[in-house]
């Protein structure tokens, strides 16, 4: 995978809960201890799941003849191609959910374990996230990619969720002053960037699919 493809599916893998919560954590009470605990229980999630998928993908492909590790290949590309298409339609079904949820309103006094665990759960049992990371660790694995060709995507994805806090600490009031209209511009537009991310994706998916 390519930095021109990493970085927009780390986008997805923010856009929605993920960045608005992180927000919320910025401008909330104990904001540096609580924005660091959700960025680390982020970390933990994505790297597990990304590296699971990663793990599976590499066992499914090594075994067997060139002809049969072959078909394997292409029945991979195909599962992340149906991945891909799942997650698309996901994003569009759900594009009409701008409230965010009543939980939120909790994280303005939220403390630094209720952080950890958010950032845990958001970014991997979050549906979306959860198949982004899986169809990352899984074509780089098909692509013959050594595990560490995924940690950009992981990196990437923790800076974009650590923007606000690292705002709020450059810049102090004038970021929190902002960082709600950054919010809720996320929230109802964020969904258009995804989807277009996802099926520029999906349109390199089957370019490899036809070509391989």
């Amino acid at each position: 995978m390519t930095f021109l493809t990493i970085l927009p599916m780390a986008f997805v893998m923010i856009a929605g809960p993920q960045i608005i919560s992180s927000v919320f954590l910025a401008t909330s009470l104990n904001w540096p201890r609580n924005s660091a605990a959700y960025v680390a229980g982020a970390a933990l999630s994505i790297s597990l799941f990304v590296t699971v998928a990663y793990l599976v993908t590499k066992a499914a492909k090594g075994g067997g003849s060139s002809s049969a590790s072959g078909g394997t290949g292409d029945a991979i590309d195909v599962v992340i191609l149906v991945l891909l298409v799942f997650l698309a339609v996901r994003v569009y079904l759900k594009r009409n959910e701008g409230e965010p949820p009543k939980w939120m309103g909790k994280l303005q006094t939220a403390d630094p374990k209720f952080a950890f665990r958010l950032g845990f759960l958001l970014l991997g049992v979050f549906p979306t996230d959860i198949i982004t990371s899986v169809t990352v660790g899984a074509k780089v694995a098909r692509d013959g990619g050594s595990w560490l060709d995924a940690v950009p995507f992981i990196l990437l994805t923790l800076f974009f969720l650590a923007i606000p806090s690292l705002l709020v600490a450059l810049l102090g009031a004038r970021a929190k002053a902002f960082l709600p209209k950054v919010r809720d511009w996320m929230n109802t537009n964020s969904w258009i960037v995804s989807e277009f991310v996802i099926l520029l994706f999906i349109a390199i998916e089957v370019n490899s699919i036809a070509s391989g």
